[in-house]
């Protein structure tokens, strides 16, 4: 079958890899951090959190030997959870990346006994809105001027999504 693939100029696609983020992650999880938001956070920053027993996080690669590609992270409280950042290399936005890691990942917190899902996202953040309505997630409330941004301040959302048990 891999003849008719070459014959005809179609190569199979391959998945991206979603696993857990491990502490040799970090320096690569903060490199796509800084990229991605006003004041990124550090290697040391992300090596404490994916050392806590409280915090879940995955990555995702474009092949299992490949830099990471993205992340999310959360924070684990009894049955509830806060996604505290998600984000994907520059160059890899747009491809669904975001949308797998959200599946991935709502999959082990459902699996951990948590039955809700909180996070905050910028208001003018249109295509991580868009994200998250198509993941799930309803807005609960706003923060105003909960943001530094470059350009001063901006609001935030806060959303929901409510997980079944498993």
């Amino acid at each position: 079958m891999s003849s008719l693939y070459t014959f005809w100029g179609f190569w199979p696609v391959a998945l991206p890899v979603i696993a857990r983020a491990e502490p040799r992650d970090a320096e690569e999880m903060a490199e796509i951090h800084h990229r991605s938001f006003h004041r990124g956070w550090g290697a040391d920053d992300f090596a404490a959190m994916l050392n806590d027993r409280t915090i879940l996080a995955h990555a995702i690669r474009r092949r299992a030997s490949a830099p990471v590609a993205g992340f999310v992270v959360s924070r684990l409280a009894a049955d509830e959870a806060e996604i505290l950042s998600i984000a994907t290399t520059p160059k890899l936005r747009g491809r669904g990346y975001g949308g797998r890691l959200i599946a991935a990942h709502v999959q082990d917190l459902m699996r951990a006994g948590i039955r809700q899902l909180f996070l905050e996202v910028e208001a003018e953040n249109k295509a991580a809105l868009t994200l998250y309505a198509h993941s799930g997630f309803s807005p609960i409330g706003r923060r105003k001027g909960y943001y530094k941004t470059e350009a001063g301040v901006a609001d935030a959302v806060m959303m929901r999504r409510n997980l079944p048990p498993i």
